[in-house]
């Protein structure tokens, strides 16, 4: 599979996963919210064991940028929060760091 559509999916089980227990402890929803929470949070650790990386920190460090980009689409389409420029800035220089790590010949 390839590493961005897994990095992409990573993502969205995290912050689906998070945003489950947010739900619960900020926004009162019940609390089986957290039932598919922690599912979504199993799944996102699993994939991210399937990037083709020659070390696990290097394959997370690179996922960072995407966990970023994605948090910020989150923010947009969930949330209703439109990013602003200094957000789209940000994501646009750790998506550069997060290619840097991950696509580099070693």
């Amino acid at each position: 599979m390839n590493t961005a559509l897994i990095y992409g999916m990573a993502a969205l089980g995290e912050i689906a996963g998070c945003f489950s227990f947010w739900a619960v402890f900020r926004l009162g929803k019940p609390v089986w919210w957290i039932v598919p929470g922690v599912a979504f949070l199993m799944l996102f650790a699993w994939l991210l064991t399937r990037v083709d990386a020659s070390a696990a920190g290097r394959a997370y460090a690179a996922y960072g940028g995407v966990y970023i980009a994605t948090s910020l689409a989150w923010l947009w389409m969930v949330e209703h929060i439109r990013p602003d420029r200094w957000d789209v800035t940000g994501v646009a220089l750790c998506l550069a760091g997060a290619t840097i790590i991950i696509a580099v010949p070693r």
